[in-house]
């Protein structure tokens, strides 16, 4: 399966990956987690994305559209895979379709996890505090919270109107979103 998880910063999406990625024996592939490393690393590449990171904007397209390229061009990728946080802009989009057709492929679904914003952003807060995310400050946040509904929320009609969109509530205990995830993946692998 091929698949894209979205929802606002703080929904969930790298939580309900690892389950989903594991039910499917596919690789969830997170552009947050691949930033995270090579800013780590101090790579080139970290370095250019920590400042935008820092300001709470997002890497610029042809930085991340070539790491996702790389990523999903690696073996454990062949039979599918889980995208957390790409695509985020319209181009990005086009960008994937051309990915994913040039292997013969398409995308199966898109899961979109629906929450309260205000708890999203409590969550997220604690979330920094728990792993010492300096890059996750309130202003941060809420900024990112901007930024998810200017640019990305307007991806779920392009996906919707492709008839692939999964809408699922992301509020309440995380067994009872995943088993909502996995019941909505089930029934299009079955389709």
């Amino acid at each position: 399966m091929r698949l894209i998880i979205m929802g606002p910063p703080g929904a969930g999406k790298g939580t309900q990956a690892k389950f989903i990625a594991e039910r499917y024996s596919i690789p969830a592939i997170s552009t947050g987690d691949i930033f995270r490393a090579n800013v780590s690393q101090g790579t080139p590449l970290g370095v250019e994305a920590q400042k935008y990171m820092d300001a709470g904007e997002y890497v610029p397209d042809q930085v991340t559209n070539l790491m996702v390229r790389n990523r999903i061009d690696e073996p454990d990728a062949v039979n599918g895979f889980l995208l957390d946080g790409y695509p985020r802009t319209l181009a990005q989009v086009e960008e994937l379709d051309g990915m994913i057709k040039f292997t013969g492929h398409r995308l199966d679904a898109v899961v979109c996890l629906t929450v309260d914003q205000d708890e999203v952003v409590q969550r997220l807060l604690q979330r920094a505090q728990v792993e010492g995310r300096a890059d996750d400050t309130e202003e941060v946040i809420r900024r990112r919270q901007e930024l998810y509904q200017e640019e990305t929320a307007p991806l779920i009609d392009v996906y919707r109107d492709r008839g692939i969109v999964h809408e699922i509530v992301g509020m309440g205990e995380v067994d009872e979103v995943t088993q909502r995830i996995f019941d909505a993946l089930d029934a299009v692998e079955q389709s």
